[in-house]
């Protein structure tokens, strides 16, 4: 085994080579732009082309948008046109380029009429891109890619000077892209919405962390849900390298039919090269050398989904060049993310656990498996047409009592009973207080109680850091 001290920049490509985006905003003076949703993506975009004196509409289908409200939250927009409901044919006549927020389908008969217009349909993602100067790293994948995308980003802020975390973790590309240079490394959470509206955009390293049923009520089937999540790689070429889950069927095969330089992760297998967890050890393995990065009981993470989230960032930082030794301090200290499984309180010897961000099924299968105690679960929420049975079969019996709330607990309750589930273990409520209250009334010392929805939060919370939020503060008014 060669010296685990071992810088691994060497092995890399020399990404100084790779040829940089050769648009620049002067390029757009000429061009009319539509942005498609006033929230937090598409008031950043219509601020980067206000900025750069670029002519641009606004528009919301919400019919009751309070625009004077709107013009008064972002004085930015001063006299820009904002239409809400209707758009008028005489503007979308005018329009070369429509940029839609991930939250706008593609496929709504508005976007169809813009293609059939000539328009050029872009999102938030593509616009940033076009934008902005420096090298990105991409992380998608259905889970895992809010704490991979962290942890990368702060094993590139130990590495370079100038660093961004941007995407769907929360801080719009378009809200940095003019501030950015030549020596910025972007770090980018990217979602399946995003990717939908994507052409140049073409980032250094990439990630695939997993692909499993999500989503299908935007992307109507698998194979189109699967095409999206491929499409981060369709502009990268044997410059760039893609790092994916050995484990995930999927992203097998689909390794095997890239032209980049693939990289693989496994929690399985000791792979000859890429990272692989064995034992309680994590190693990193190419033609010249095996290392061992960390073991996982050096993590302050738990699971073996966040072992591969670690692994999946481990072989990215080192395929961009950060040292091993930079990488390997900085995962032994990161913690959990907000709302990923995050430890909340004690009380009465009970835990509490935060998994708000648990939105689908795969990602609370994973929460569950990381309960080490017998566990009271909180579930349901938005109905996003998912099938919740493999998550009843990953129960293996830590679920004491199995808590459910929103439009979706008749659905999970059915398929729970058809899985064997007992009926007196199962309880509906109204509330996530009520929930959270429930669950301390009938938990005893050594227990755990988990929120861990395996739903969305859409029509009880503005969205999921709003339902762990309020969950987090449930359990700290509960009494000692």
């Amino acid at each position: 085994m060669i010296d685990s001290t071992l810088s691994t920049s060497q092995e890399t490509e020399d990404y100084e080579m790779v040829p940089y985006r050769s648009q620049s905003p002067g390029a757009y003076r000429n061009k009319r732009f539509l942005v498609f949703g006033t929230g937090l993506s598409g008031i950043a975009a219509a601020k980067l082309l206000i900025k750069n004196q670029i002519w641009v509409v606004l528009y919301d289908g919400k019919e009751d948008l309070d625009i004077p409200a709107l013009r008064a939250q972002y004085p930015v927009l001063g006299k820009t046109a904002i239409y809400a409901g209707t758009l008028p044919e005489e503007v979308l006549s005018e329009i070369d380029i429509a940029v839609l927020s991930p939250g706008v389908p593609t496929d709504l008969p508005l976007v169809n009429h813009m293609r059939e217009l000539g328009i050029a349909i872009w999102g938030e993602i593509e616009l940033a891109y076009v934008f902005s100067r420096g090298r990105v790293l991409a992380v998608t994948g259905t889970n895992g890619k809010t704490t991979t995308t962290t942890l990368l980003g702060e094993i590139m802020k130990e590495t370079f000077s100038d660093v961004q975390v941007v995407g769907n973790i929360g801080i719009p590309y378009t809200g940095i892209a003019d501030k950015t240079t030549r020596d910025t490394v972007i770090v980018a959470e990217i979602s399946s919405f995003q990717l939908e509206t994507i052409h140049s955009f073409c980032p250094q390293v990439s990630a695939i962390l997993n692909i499993t049923p999500d989503h299908l009520n935007r992307h109507h089937t698998m194979e189109n849900y699967i095409a999206v999540k491929e499409s981060i790689t369709k502009n990268q070429n044997g410059f760039h390298t893609c790092v994916l889950n050995y484990e995930d069927p999927i992203l097998r095969r689909f390794g095997e039919r890239l032209m980049t330089n693939v990289v693989f992760f496994s929690s399985a297998r000791r792979l000859e090269r890429g990272v692989s967890l064995f034992a309680d050890e994590i190693h990193y393995a190419n033609a010249k050398m095996d290392v061992v990065v960390c073991r996982t009981g050096e993590l302050q993470l738990i699971g073996k989904h966040n072992y591969e989230n670690v692994m999946a960032a481990v072989a990215m930082a080192i395929s961009f060049g950060a040292p091993l030794e930079v990488i390997r301090g900085v995962v032994k200290k990161f913690r959990a993310v907000e709302h990923r499984i995050e430890y909340v309180d004690t009380k009465r010897g009970v835990r509490f656990y935060n998994d708000s961000k648990g939105t689908n099924p795969d990602a609370a299968i994973q929460a569950i498996r990381a309960m080490e105690w017998p566990t009271l679960l909180i579930g349901g929420g938005y109905d996003k047409n998912a099938d919740y049975r493999e998550w009843i079969e990953a129960f293996d019996g830590k679920v004491k009592k199995f808590v459910l709330l929103g439009a979706t607990r008749e659905k999970i309750a059915e398929t729970a009973l058809s899985c064997g589930f007992p009926k007196k273990d199962i309880l509906f409520v109204e509330s996530l207080e009520e929930a959270v209250r429930l669950c301390y009334a009938n938990a005893e010392p050594g227990d755990a109680v988990l929120l861990s929805p395996a739903c969305a939060s859409w029509g009880m919370f503005a969205n999921y850091e709003e339902r762990g939020r309020i969950f987090k503060e449930l359990v700290r008014e509960l009494e000692e």
